[in-house]
C-alpha cells in the first residue's frame, strides 16, 4: 500500500476550495490573429496573469476560489478586478495599493510561432503584497494555497508569501507552489535558488518545467532536482514536458502522461490551465491519474483559443472535451 500523500489530506469541507497567491493584470491581443503587435491597429483586452489565470480555471470549474495579490488604485486595476468578480473569483483578499506601483501588462500575439509576449512589471502593484492578519486567517479557510513564484521576486510580497505558506502548513491546508520562473525577474540565480528553497520547504506540491526545476540544481539538471524534492517527506513534484506531455513523481514512483493532440492558436496559458484543471479535479476527489488527464485537456483547450482567463474552460466544455478527445498515452504509473 502505498505511502499517504500530503495531498490526500485536502480539506474539502472548508469555506474556500481554494486561494490562489500573485499576479494578475491586464492582457492586450491584437485584434487580428496571427497579428504582431507591432503593426497592429487595434487590440482586445482580457485578464492575465499566472495567478489571475489559475484562479479563473479553479472558479470555471466550479471551485469557490479566491485571489491574493495587490492591484493599483486606478482604472486598469478596477478592470481586473471587475473580470475577477465576473468570473466569479472572490476578491475580499485582493488588496488595492495607491502612489506609483501600477497593475501588470501584457502584450501578447495571437500566433503559434514566432510568438512575442511584452510584459510591463516596472513597480509591480502585486509586489506590495503584505501578510496581513485578514490574509494569515484567511488561508485557514481553503483547503488547498497555490503560490507562484513571482510573487517571490521582492519584498514585501515575499515575505508575505512565506508568511502565507507557513501559516497555511499550520492550519493543515494544502500548500502547492507553481515555481513559474522568469530569469529576467531575478537578481542572481543564486538569489532565486534560495528563496524557491524556502518555498519548497513548505510546500505539499510544486509544479514546473524542467528550466524552472533546474533552479534547484547545481548542474541545471531539471528532472533530478524534481526527483529529489519529490523524495522528501510526502511531497509530490510535477514536471511538465510542453507538447511531451508531464511526469508526476512521488516517493520511488511516478505517473508518466502523453497530451492531448489540438491545433494551437498560441504557446501561452497552457500552464495556468493545467494547474486550475488538476486542483479543481483533486478538490472533487478525482484520483491522481484523472487529475492529471482533466489538467492536460484543459491546456489543449486553451492553446486552441484567444485568450487567457476567458478561453478556460468550464466542467462542462472540458467533460464534453474529454469524451471526444485521446491523449497520446493515459497518465501511468511506473
Amino acid at each position: 500500500m502505498a505511502a499517504p500523500l500530503a495531498i490526500d489530506r485536502l480539506d474539502r469541507s472548508r469555506p474556500f476550495g481554494a486561494l490562489v497567491l500573485g499576479r494578475a493584470g491586464l492582457d492586450l491581443y491584437p485584434a487580428e490573429d496571427g497579428g504582431k503587435i507591432a503593426e497592429a491597429a487595434a487590440f482586445t483586452s482580457d485578464l492575465g496573469g499566472s495567478a489571475g489565470n489559475i484562479a479563473v480555471a479553479l472558479a470555471r470549474q466550479g471551485v469557490k476560489t479566491g485571489l491574493l495579490t495587490a492591484l493599483s488604485d486606478d482604472p486598469v486595476g478596477r478592470f481586473v478586478r471587475q473580470r475577477l468578480e465576473a468570473f466569479e473569483v472572490d476578491t475580499r483578499y485582493v488588496r488595492s495599493v495607491a502612489g506609483d506601483p501600477r497593475t501588470s501588462l501584457a502584450l501578447a500575439e495571437v500566433r503559434d510561432d514566432d510568438c512575442e509576449v511584452t510584459i510591463y512589471r516596472n513597480n509591480a502593484a502585486d509586489l506590495q503584497l503584505t501578510a496581513d492578519e485578514e490574509l494569515l486567517a484567511g488561508v485557514a479557510a481553503a483547503g488547498a494555497l497555490i503560490v507562484t513564484g513571482t510573487a517571490l521576486v521582492a519584498n514585501p510580497s515575499r515575505a508575505a508569501t512565506l508568511a502565507l505558506l507557513e501559516a497555511a502548513r499550520a492550519a493543515g491546508t494544502v500548500t502547492v507552489f507553481d515555481l513559474d520562473y522568469r530569469a529576467y525577474a531575478w537578481t542572481s540565480r543564486e538569489e532565486t535558488s534560495a528563496v524557491y528553497g524556502q518555498a519548497a520547504g513548505l510546500s505539499d506540491l510544486i509544479v514546473g518545467n524542467s528550466e524552472e526545476f533546474a533552479v534547484f540544481a547545481n548542474d541545471g539538471n531539471g528532472e533530478a532536482a524534481a526527483s529529489a524534492l519529490a523524495a522528501e517527506e510526502d511531497r509530490l513534484a510535477i514536471l511538465k514536458r510542453g507538447g511531451e506531455g508531464a511526469s508526476v513523481l512521488g516517493p520511488g514512483w511516478r505517473i508518466d502522461s502523453g497530451v492531448f493532440p489540438v491545433t494551437a492558436l498560441k504557446p501561452y496559458g497552457a500552464g495556468d490551465a493545467f494547474m486550475g484543471g488538476l486542483v479543481a479535479a483533486l478538490l472533487k476527489g478525482a484520483a491522481l491519474e484523472e487529475a492529471i488527464r482533466r489538467g492536460s485537456a484543459a491546456a489543449a483547450m486553451v492553446v486552441s483559443r484567444r485568450g487567457c482567463a476567458s478561453a478556460m474552460p468550464d466542467s462542462a466544455e472540458l467533460t464534453t472535451f474529454l469524451s471526444s478527445q485521446t491523449m497520446t498515452s493515459n497518465p501511468t504509473r511506473v
